[in-house]
């Protein structure tokens, strides 16, 4: 059995750090494409009607097919402590993630997205939509 040495160590560790990181990054284009986030907040028309929004969320869950999310969050208001910076006003909302920008227009304009804008539009008051990507 060969015995373990200080550089037999550190050359061991280098080597197998330098082979983690290799594997971790992305390779040819990958590199240069950035997950984009689509925060979408919901106001309905009618904010106490529970069939609206339970249709309105029903709604949503049919958004989980199109090939192109990668993860769905499709929530309601928080009852957390009242703070200056919570805006609590909202209905519902949905957090979708997408690997990139293609993604998300594939999204946009898929045939279930569409439909559910046609379903659903009737029920809310306002939309608001936050986008951003990976720094």
């Amino acid at each position: 059995m060969k015995k373990q040495t200080r550089r037999n160590f550190l050359t061991a560790t280098g080597i197998l750090g330098g082979g983690l990181a290799a594997s971790a990054m992305p390779l040819g284009k990958k590199q240069n494409k950035k997950q984009v986030i689509h925060h979408v907040f919901f106001w309905l028309k009618n904010p106490n009607s529970k069939e609206d929004l339970a249709k309105l969320l029903a709604g949503l869950q049919t958004l989980k097919k199109i090939e192109t999310v990668r993860a769905i969050h499709i929530g309601v208001t928080a009852k957390t402590e009242e703070r200056s910076v919570v805006d609590a006003t909202f209905s519902a909302s949905e957090l979708l993630f997408f690997d990139d920008l293609a993604g998300q227009k594939t999204y946009q304009d898929h045939p279930i997205h569409l439909e559910f804008i046609k379903n659903c539009s009737s029920l809310w008051e306002k939309v608001i939509v936050y986008d951003s990507v990976d720094i």
